[in-house]
């Protein structure tokens, strides 16, 4: 069975840190995936990056972005969506070509970490679609989710084979090491 978890939590409570730490943390485990960051200037957020686990980084979000969409004050680059989340994403799940094993370790399935499923990236309908198929095929989900509801994200919480974990200030640092002894191939 696969391991789907959603770290959920405020603004600022860490998400995309514990993201990255796990990712680190993770040496016998392919990943894939990316993160976000805020782009600030002058101690204030304009925008947000979008980097790939593989290095790719380009501005999803910014103030100066004439948009649409627009989520809040921040115009959004659905480009970068389709030039990078969605190819760091190509692959995780087998496709229907894919020589599988049925007698494969579960460790043996990549493991896609996903920070976040936030209004910018769900504008991108793509985005939201490969999300669905992630959630529906056998491969492990780590991602992040804000507090506040939305449809897409409140239907995932809410699934039976969903773990919703709260990350909070408290327990940001030790998370991330809860997370890889869990998910890194025993004995390695």
């Amino acid at each position: 069975m696969p391991t789907r978890i959603l770290l959920e939590g405020r603004p600022g409570s860490g998400k995309t840190t514990a993201i990255r730490r796990l990712a680190a943390l993770l040496h016998a485990r392919e990943t894939v995936g990316f993160t976000t960051e805020e782009i600030r200037a002058d101690g204030a957020r304009v925008g947000f990056a979008l980097e790939t686990l593989a290095g790719r980084r380009a501005v999803l979000a910014h103030v100066g972005f004439p948009g649409p969409p627009r989520v809040g004050r921040y115009g959004v680059d659905l480009g970068v969506m389709a030039r990078l989340a969605l190819p760091s994403l190509a692959g995780a799940a087998p496709g229907a070509n894919d020589a599988t094993d049925a007698t494969d370790a579960p460790t043996a399935r990549k493991l896609v970490l996903i920070d976040e499923l936030g209004r910018m990236e769900l504008a991108y309908h793509p985005f939201e679609d490969a999300v669905r198929a992630l959630f529906a095929a056998d491969v492990d989900v780590v991602a992040t989710v804000q507090a506040q509801p939305g449809p897409l994200t409140d239907a995932l919480k809410h699934r039976a084979d969903v773990e919703v974990l709260s990350l909070t200030r408290a327990n940001r640092d030790a998370v991330p090491e809860q997370l890889a002894a869990r998910l890194e191939p025993a004995g390695r």
